[in-house]
């Protein structure tokens, strides 16, 4: 790491977060005015509006320019999604974890101008407007989240489009689109799509212009020589892209970042945006520069830390209401995927993938997070240089089943060039990179549902009645009744949650349409259709199921102890839930160790994970939305298993009330006690080329990576999982011993880093819960 390096990426760690009210006042300002233009033409103007307003920060020695904010961790905000309130700002100013400073100027402009123009206008106000009162109930008992309240549709991936096109390019594929579209009918309509794309192209051009301008000016002040050289070169290449495809290994890094700027300051999409990829996008320029001899491997991998570093200076756009007070905010996503296959099926792993696995391992940062991609032709190189990385403890890379994602992919009826040019974004989501548009529409709580049926479709929470009635727990005659009754209910619920989805796509397509991103994604141009209107080549939405394993072992119990054993009645079981096992120890211990556990490759309990997987997938998948996008599954929680925990009371299989579920589709916190393989053969149950990604933890001690052999081993484990066709695994390598020494000296354990779910996150700064549920996942020792 050179010194530059070292000194940006200080900076970057030792930035505060902040919140900047630069964005929401320039697009206040621009919407103060009367707008008479379409909508899409109004947001392809606004977004031109504060690219053209915004500052300019370019940080000393940094060779990728650009940032959201005014400066690095400065947060704008989204007021035409939703409107932090000044109860909200001063909640993330002074929160314990993960705070935001606010300044009394910001508070003083969200109070005088932001809030009074936004008040009654924004989209979150108009969804909930939009939701009946099953939709209300549901989602205020904890049985679902929704993405879309509080940011815009995301897990948006790029393919290789800006590395063959510049914006010139692209505009000229979009008047093409207009010569085609006149004599169409609903020509108006189209025109105005494709006329805000034309806006939205040309702000980027004319924003990179600005930097240009400016990396002039200061290559004219600078004294120090190579530094001034460096400047007009960055000069330079802000003046040639994005206007143009770029040339140059550099170029091609400096494009995406605009392209990635542009993205996140159009709308806030979940999970941010990714360059999928990297290492196949980036490979050719490197060997052309490196047999040209204007690259050497040692400027690459400089410029590759570089930008690193600009997506660590992003925190998460911060959340309103009951969630900022409550969650971390967790980085924003950005997944850099490396190996896989070829469009042609042979292995992609090249010299850049290795590259930046050393980059991966040198900057040690959170974002931007990282994956590898395994196939069966992958070498063993590859994957036990990634396992070098995960045994220091840092969480990344995660590793995935390119066989799998393939077959995930194809399924869904993608192409098999599209199919393999796929890969995951944010946590484990799979798409079709550059050619799809795949929505996470949020969580769904199976296990809150399953409470709810024992309670004759009330939720006992609150009391309130909404549900099925399905009859009450105890008149159940066989488990199997009771699995109906469940299969009934989640069907009912999945289609409350559906509905108000297909309400949210036509709320966002119709009001909040993203002409900047819809060029970067096929075949937006091509069917003159925005990206939130559907107008990708594919168009997918997600929900995601929470809950599994706790859930197999709640089924599990019953059918164990209640039909099979008899050893108590549901009436018995229910009386201890509701008093939190007071009294009933002998029974609770019964319940946790006297019990079969999802996770030990025991199919009395496993083949209850494949069947609530099963009525799961057969409420969802397949069904379409108003715009022609097809809802799927996927299972992952990110941290929505504590929050979805702490709405739910006592369960069957011995957990207390308000207790974390299980995450992703790992066994429950402590219940695996036959080791990894065991594990992995239980997940492996269930058919993963059904979803859209799964995401399994492990935690290994760092003492089983204490001899060469456990490199080996454990690539053959993921080998073997993968064969299986596992969708993905990721690893913590720490004790649980350090991680209580964190929870009483936080101090001495600043850069502790963990894996959380699909990410990685510093110990310290996660909630004391979501500490403890990591600290009692199973810490394997060996397999």
């Amino acid at each position: 790491m050179t010194e530059r390096i070292k000194k940006l990426r200080e900076q970057s760690l030792k930035a505060s977060n902040k919140i900047s009210s630069e964005r929401a006042l320039l697009v206040t300002e621009f919407y103060k005015k009367d707008r008479n233009d379409p909508i899409p033409v109004q947001r392809a103007s606004c977004f031109n509006y504060i690219l053209t307003n915004k500052h300019i920060c370019i940080n000393e020695g940094e060779l990728i320019v650009g940032e959201r904010g005014p400066a690095p961790k400065a947060t704008p905000t989204y007021p035409e999604i939703c409107l932090h309130s000044l109860q909200d700002l001063e909640i993330l100013d002074t929160r314990p974890k993960v705070s935001f400073i606010v300044d009394d100027e910001t508070r003083q402009v969200y109070k005088d101008i932001i809030i009074p123009f936004w008040k009654g206008k924004t989209n979150r106000e108009k969804l909930f407007k939009l939701m009946d009162g099953n939709w209300i109930e549901a989602y205020k008992a904890g049985v679902f989240t929704e993405f879309q309240e509080q940011r815009a549709p995301g897990h948006t991936v790029l393919g290789s489009k800006i590395y063959n096109k510049g914006m010139l390019d692209i505009i000229n594929d979009i008047h093409i689109s207009m010569n085609r579209c006149k004599n169409e009918n609903n020509s108006s309509k189209k025109m105005a799509e494709l006329c805000a794309m034309e806006i939205a192209a040309n702000a980027l051009i004319k924003f990179a212009q600005r930097y240009a301008k400016e990396l002039f000016k200061l290559a004219e002040m600078e004294s120090d020589t190579q530094r001034r050289e460096e400047l007009y070169k960055m000069s330079d290449i802000c003046q040639c892209i994005p206007a143009n495809a770029p040339s140059s290994f550099h170029e091609a890094l400096q494009y995406y970042w605009f392209v990635h700027l542009g993205v996140i300051i159009e709308l806030n999409p979940w999970d941010s945006f990714n360059p999928g990829r990297l290492d196949q996008h980036l490979y050719p320029f490197y060997k052309q520069e490196l047999e040209a001899g204007t690259l050497t491997r040692e400027k690459a991998v400089e410029l590759l830390q570089s930008f690193w570093i600009k997506f660590n200076n992003h925190p998460s756009p911060s959340k309103v209401g009951i969630t900022a007070q409550e969650s971390n905010t967790y980085t924003d996503f950005s997944l850099i995927n490396l190996g896989g296959l070829k469009t042609d099926g042979n292995d992609a792993v090249n010299e850049m993938s290795y590259i930046i696995l050393d980059v991966i391992e040198e900057m040690r940062i959170l974002q931007p997070s990282s994956m590898v991609q395994i196939s069966h032709k992958s070498p063993d190189r590859f994957i036990e240089r990634a396992l070098q990385i995960v045994k220091t403890g840092f969480g990344q890379p995660s590793i995935f089943n390119t066989d799998c994602i393939v077959k995930e992919l194809i399924r869904q009826g993608k192409s098999l060039e599209d199919a393999r040019n796929g890969g995951s974004s944010g946590c484990v989501e799979t798409g079709a990179f550059g050619t799809e548009s795949y929505i996470l529409t949020g969580y769904f709580n199976l296990t809150k549902i399953m409470e709810i049926t024992l309670h004759n479709g009330v939720d006992p929470r609150s009391g309130k009645q909404i549900g099925l009635q399905n009859g009450k727990a105890e008149d159940f005659k066989s488990f199997n009744e009771l699995c109906q009754v469940f299969r009934k209910q989640v069907r009912y619920f999945a289609d409350i949650k559906l509905k108000g989805n297909d309400k949210i796509e036509t709320l966002y397509a119709e009001h909040l349409p993203v002409p900047f991103l819809s060029l970067l994604i096929d075949d937006c141009i091509e069917n003159a259709t925005d990206y939130n209107a559907r107008g990708a080549r594919y168009n997918t939405s997600y929900v995601q199921g929470v809950g599994l394993g706790s859930l197999t072992d709640i089924l599990t119990s019953i059918k164990y102890n209640v039909f099979d054993k008899q050893k108590v009645t549901l009436t018995e079981l229910s009386e201890a839930l509701k008093i939190d096992f007071t009294g009933y120890e002998k029974l609770r211990f019964d319940l946790i160790y006297n019990t079969p556990k999802y996770g030990n490759d025991d199919d009395y309990a496993d083949e209850n994970a494949v069947k609530i997987f099963e009525i799961f997938f057969d409420s969802i998948d397949g069904k379409k939305s108003p715009l022609g996008a097809t809802y799927r599954i996927n299972m992952l929680p990110t941290t929505c298993h504590v929050y979805f925990g702490s709405v739910i009371g006592a369960t069957t299989d011995g957990r207390k009330a308000g207790f974390p579920l299980s995450e992703g589709i790992s066994p429950v916190q402590g219940a695996d006690k036959l080791g990894p393989t065991a594990v992995l053969k239980s997940a492996s149950k269930i058919d993963h080329t059904l979803t859209g990604g799964t995401l399994l933890n492990q935690k290994f001690s760092p003492d089983f990576f204490e001899t060469e052999e456990s490199i080996f081993k454990l690539g053959k484990l993921i080998r073997s999982y993968f064969k299986m066709d596992g969708h993905h695994i990721q690893f913590n390598v720490v004790s649980a011993e350090t991680l209580r020494k964190a929870q009483k000296n936080p101090e001495s354990y600043k850069n502790l880093i963990v894996r959380v779910a699909g990410y990685s996150d510093y110990f310290n700064e996660l909630g004391l819960e979501l500490q403890n549920e990591i600290i009692k996942r199973t810490e394997h020792k060996g397999f």
